[in-house]
């Protein structure tokens, strides 16, 4: 009788481990759930209100506007401070469609600039030329900036302030990936007069669905957002514009309570499971380097080689998850190639959007795990 040999299958590893999150923090989150269907406030409920308190207390704000999603928070912060048609705000070309998104839906033109090789956000080199550009060709007004803290990790932010104030622009940063990170001590929230940031489950916040906040130390400006949250009403009942429906559910806001009781633990281990990477691969690949005065959320830790896709199958093969952001920067795509000027104008964006490779990156992994991932990458080198 022939003997059938079984090949033991490797365990796999998920990009986020939401699961083992969930496990370790399952108690508080069903008891705060649970108190929120007991007192049935789930739309701008006592949760809601507690967590804006929190997430200012957090980030050393002022006020903390919790809104329905990211993205939203992109718009409305963006019609708190009157832009629209005729405007041009610059956006960098490698991150999300939901930074050029939220300002071409209030019918502003987002104007591309290309990336720093190194922190892969946004040149202010490259920001300087292109707003020197609108100028010159006329036609839209310059009125604002928003840099992309991509992959957790804060833009270059005295330096696109400076190019702002010398230039009358509003700067918005989108922190979709980055709260929790840090700048010369100053956390996000506090980098930019406007900050939004995305609650989306994978993002190092996350929630059990789409969640997003606009932070600011500028009263007018949280009142505003306010307002537009709620279709444009004050409190007096009138509606003083048109707003959107754009509010944090009870539920969402008691889940991110309860994942902001440990969340600056989580840090820490994201912070560690960067180290162990660097450790192993930083003499073969390219990966991530921070200056000293930087402290990233490592929403994502990517590593960065021309043979992308031989890498990722080889995870693949060896059962482990990995993601390409982004496989095209937004100046490539369909829906912005409008608004931009075609191939070969933003070459570091484009050479990136061929290198880049995410590894597993949440708050629980272990330093088993980061060598198992390492060695498959190693391996295939």
């Amino acid at each position: 009788m022939a003997v059938t040999a079984h090949h033991q299958v490797p365990t796999p590893v998920p990009l986020v481990d939401l699961q083992k999150q969930q496990a370790a923090l399952d108690d508080r989150i069903r008891s705060r759930m649970e108190a929120v269907m007991a007192r049935g406030d789930f739309i701008l409920g006592a949760p809601v209100t507690e967590l804006e308190a929190k997430l200012a207390d957090f980030a050393g704000t002022k006020a903390a506007i919790t809104v329905a999603n990211g993205t939203d928070a992109l718009q409305i912060a963006l019609m708190a401070m009157g832009t629209g048609p005729g405007a041009a705000v610059f956006v960098p070309a490698f991150t999300f469609a939901a930074t050029a998104g939220a300002v071409a839906m209030t019918g502003a033109t987002p104007v591309f600039v290309d990336i720093d090789d190194v922190t892969l956000t946004m040149d202010p080199k490259h920001l300087e030329v292109q707003i020197a550009k609108v100028k010159k060709v006329g036609g839209l007004k310059p009125q604002g900036i928003i840099p992309v803290d991509l992959f957790g990790r804060p833009a270059d932010y005295p330096a696109i302030l400076g190019l702002a104030q010398a230039e009358n622009l509003m700067v918005l940063a989108d922190a979709a990936q980055s709260f929790g990170a840090a700048r010369n001590e100053g956390r996000v929230g506090r980098l930019a007069p406007a900050t939004t940031v995305s609650f989306y489950p994978s993002k190092p916040l996350g929630c059990f669905g789409d969640g997003g906040a606009i932070l600011t130390q500028e009263p007018a400006l949280a009142e505003a957002c306010r307002h537009l949250r709620g279709h444009g009403f004050d409190p007096a009942g009138e509606a003083r514009q048109v707003g959107l429906n754009s509010r944090l559910d009870s539920l969402q806001a008691a889940v991110l309570l309860a994942k902001l009781e440990v969340f600056e633990e989580e840090l820490r281990t994201r912070r560690q499971a960067a180290a162990w990477y660097d450790q192993r691969l930083s003499a073969r690949l390219r990966t991530p380097l921070l200056e000293s005065k930087d402290r990233s959320a490592w929403a994502v830790y990517a590593v960065r080689s021309p043979r992308r896709d031989v890498l990722q199958q080889a995870l693949q093969d060896a059962g482990i998850a990995s993601a390409v952001y982004y496989r095209k920067p937004l100046h490539l795509h369909a829906a912005y190639a409008g608004f931009g000027e075609g191939a070969g104008s933003l070459p570091v964006s484009e050479r990136v959007a061929e290198e880049v490779l995410a590894l597993p990156m949440h708050g629980y992994l272990d330093e088993i795990t980061v060598e198992r991932v390492c060695d498959a990458l190693l391996q295939a080198l």
